[in-house]
């Protein structure tokens, strides 16, 4: 099924798209088409509760399944999910508030009400705010791989991380990555096959063969080499054998530029 979505259309003397209209990005479609003003929707999740789960129910007022992704960007992967899977919840949150400001117009423009954006990091929703069993899918592209070893404690994809992922997803539910830096890559697929039962996904995602994301279209036009791979939670791994695991595996202290251990000195 292809969800990037094109059908003619123009804009107005003062540039705004015109309903009916597509949006471009680095020559492919933006998915989805500009509604009428009286059609478009609210997707902007402007405060996250100060504590507790989550209310999906009560935010998109019915139970369906729910999609997460974690830096979403701009919204592509998620607008195109949304529209080509109605019946289920999506919920895109990044750090970067301009980039969740452009993810929102478009959603809401697109009259998607089964979409709402957030500003907020991964570690920090899954730690605060995903209730554990309640998400069908978790889609991570293109975590920031940070080639500064002065800032490598920032990198996303950890062992507890992926704790709190296995935690998150229903039974059977998906967890799906990318990245186009190597050395990320290979850290993926030292430490994801420990908790979920894992498969890489060769070449581009059916659905989307320009690329799911902004991130991976650039990287493709670069020659850069895109890794996927997808997987389902481990059943047999309990709280406690989850948290054995994220004492056992190795963090994630690669080179960025060369995928390779980084040794750390004692500062002086």
């Amino acid at each position: 099924m292809l969800w990037l979505v094109g059908v003619g259309g123009g804009h107005n003397r003062r540039g705004m798209a015109e309903p009916g209209s597509v949006e471009y990005e680095l020559g492919v479609p933006i998915p989805g088409v500009i509604l009428p003003r009286e059609q478009w929707a609210r997707t902007a999740l402007k405060k996250l509760p100060p504590g507790g789960p989550l209310d999906w129910q009560a935010i998109f007022g019915r139970a369906a399944p729910r999609v997460l992704d974690v830096g979403c960007g701009n919204g592509r992967f998620v607008l195109a999910s949304a529209l080509a899977r109605p019946e289920f919840d999506h919920l895109g949150i990044d750090i970067l508030p301009v980039v969740i400001r452009y993810a929102t117009r478009r959603a809401n423009q697109r009259g998607l009400n089964n979409v709402r954006f957030a500003v907020c990091g991964g570690l920090e929703f899954l730690q605060k705010y995903a209730a554990p069993g309640t998400i069908a899918e978790i889609h991570v592209y293109h975590p920031q791989p940070y080639g500064d070893p002065q800032k490598i404690e920032r990198r996303l994809v950890t062992p507890a991380f992926l704790a709190l992922v296995h935690r998150a997803l229903v039974p059977g539910g998906l967890l799906v990555v990318q990245t186009d830096n190597p050395g990320y890559w290979r850290y993926m697929t030292q430490v994801i096959p420990r908790l979920f039962e894992f498969q890489q996904q060769h070449g581009p995602w059916p659905d989307a063969p320009e690329g799911r994301t902004r991130r991976e279209i650039l990287a493709r036009r670069k020659g850069l080499k895109v890794f996927r791979g997808f997987g389902r939670p481990r059943p047999e791994l309990d709280a406690q054998a989850l948290q054995a695991l994220v004492a056992e595996l190795p963090p994630p202290t690669f080179d960025a530029q060369r995928g390779r251990p980084i040794r750390r000195t004692r500062s002086r």
